[in-house]
């Protein structure tokens, strides 16, 4: 048994080493915070929705939306997760993920956030704590957009505000 908990420790560790060449590991979250988190809101926002019509591939793009639209729309151990459009009606503030009066309207108006650094690689740090943000917080992001063949979008972002209050 006492080998097979051995294997097993090894395996992860290999594992985990594999992985740090694709993500950042972050020496100290606060400096990511002093580089990505900024002070003021960038300008010209536009709704998630009218984002995934008017955007391409490789666009510099600055969205506003709502973290939520998933059970989980922080991604654990990696700084990313889904914001949803403003305009679409959540049903329960304790339930991000409870579009339930709308959920056909969430596919056409979510889009993923990806936190990445200097170099374009995402953050291995979560960004519930990187932001210190939470499940229908109000995010204004800045960065690139990547589109895939299916219409999703997902921004590599290098500049996150959180308002206040929202």
């Amino acid at each position: 048994m006492r080998v097979f908990h051995f294997v097993v420790v090894v395996a992860i560790a290999v594992g985990s080493v594999g992985c740090q060449s694709k993500l950042s590991t972050p020496p100290i979250a606060t400096s990511y915070q002093t580089n990505v988190l900024v002070g003021s809101e960038p300008e010209g926002a536009m709704p998630v929705g009218e984002a995934r019509e008017t955007t391409i591939d490789g666009d510099e793009v600055t969205l506003v939306g709502r973290i939520g639209g998933s059970a989980k729309p922080f991604v654990d151990g990696l700084a990313a997760f889904t914001i949803v459009d403003l305009k679409v009606p959540y049903c329960e503030d304790e339930t991000p993920w409870d579009y339930c009066c709308h959920t056909d309207e969430v596919k056409d108006n979510i889009a993923t956030i990806k936190i990445v650094d200097d170099a374009g690689k995402p953050i291995a740090h979560s960004a519930r704590d990187l932001l210190n943000a939470k499940e229908f917080s109000t995010v204004v992001v800045k960065g690139k957009a990547k589109r895939d063949d299916a219409g999703n979008l997902t921004v590599a972002a290098n500049q996150v505000f959180v308002r206040e209050g929202e």
